[in-house]
């Protein structure tokens, strides 16, 4: 009969992986929350500080820092066992979670972490409906003010036409119905609503195999809901493609607001809104660059700072955290930023299999 472990505390060995190798801004500090966890991505903090996690090894697990001194010392498993897990969003005191077609939640989860030290609670199907296909399948989960949960459904493909209108999109659960807030998007695993005006902001991953510079992973913006922002007809600014590019579409397309660079997979971004960071963050995105596979010199593996005026458009973007690739050597890939209530950011690390701290000290 196979055991797991269901809850350990967590023996954190900081000079075991010292984060020094990374390059952060002066007056921050970048130390390691968590580690030995597998395969992390995207994070959800819930109302008493706990962070959940979506493993991609098919694991949604919570980390506790009960003593607060910026250090996750207790692990516990809430779900095991699913398929291509990695999108997590709480909303009034739920935890979401995802799979490639379902989408699962926990009630009142931070309640049952405190009641009981052994099994798994109990998760209520949300949703069965999305695609099953494996290629892009993994998810981002996150609620707007309403309640209503967004996702990606990336393309079944590098390139390609689907019939399903589900596919190469965002979409958004009303709690009966999906509807969608974009289209033609190839495979986006990262958004955030601007603190502000709330308006989506998005990621979106470059088409493979048209060089090695072309074309550019994007930033958008959802001004408009239903507006198709090229796939798999045009990418990044008017690059048409080579395949379907003379297709009449009936569509116009929307460009992106910031080029990110060929082949450099974003992966996570995340608003800034505490008040840790000096002012000049304010409302600021931060991207993390999960970094190139299929590129003959690697590119990405960075965390990107997005500076935006007070209409919400692009003034300048800049490197924020680079390290993770030393020359040609890639160190750890980071996978999803979050800030959490304490002003500090967390950010996984899917190759390390870590999650780091990043406050503010000057």
């Amino acid at each position: 009969m196979a055991t797991y472990l269901i809850i350990c505390t967590l023996t954190l060995n900081i000079s075991a992986l010292d984060p020094q190798f990374l390059n952060v801004p002066e007056g921050f500090k970048l130390e390691v929350f968590a580690q030995d966890l597998d395969q992390p991505r995207q994070m959800a903090e819930g109302e008493n500080g706990t962070i959940f996690i979506g493993e991609r090894s098919g694991q949604i697990i919570a980390l506790i820092d009960s003593d607060k001194n910026g250090q996750a010392d207790e692990k516990r498993l809430i779900a095991e066992k699913l398929t291509a897990s990695s999108g997590v969003s709480m909303y009034e005191g739920d935890l979401y979670f995802s799979e490639i077609s379902k989408i699962w939640k926990i009630e009142d989860v931070e309640r049952w972490l405190r009641q009981n030290n052994s099994g798994v609670p109990k998760k209520i199907l949300v949703t069965d409906n999305l695609p099953d296909d494996a290629w892009h399948g993994w998810k981002w989960l996150q609620h707007d003010l309403k309640g209503d949960l967004y996702t990606n459904v990336g393309a079944p493909c590098n390139i390609c036409l689907s019939e399903n209108p589900q596919y190469a999109s965002i979409l958004k659960f009303t709690g009966e119905t999906w509807e969608h807030v974009a289209r033609g998007v190839r495979n986006s695993v990262g958004f955030d609503f601007h603190p502000v005006t709330q308006k989506l902001y998005f990621t979106d991953n470059g088409r493979d195999w048209l060089g090695d510079d072309s074309p550019s992973c994007e930033l958008n913006r959802v001004d408009a809901e239903g507006l198709f922002y090229g796939f798999p007809f045009q990418h990044a600014v008017d690059i048409k493609d080579p395949e379907f590019g003379d297709i009449s579409s009936g569509y116009d397309y929307v460009n992106p607001i910031l080029e990110l660079g060929a082949h450099v997979a974003p992966t996570g971004i995340t608003f800034y809104n505490a008040s840790q960071f000096p002012a000049a963050y304010q409302n600021n995105l931060f991207i993390t660059l999960h970094g190139s596979w299929n590129r003959s010199e690697k590119v990405g593996y960075k965390v990107l700072r997005v500076i935006l005026d007070k209409g919400g458009d692009v003034i300048a973007s800049e490197d924020f955290i680079t390290g993770w690739l030393q020359g040609q050597t890639v160190l750890g890939r980071p996978s999803a930023p979050l800030v959490i209530s304490d002003g500090s950011m967390l950010i996984s690390d899917d190759k390390a299999n870590v999650i780091y701290r990043l406050s503010y000290t000057q």
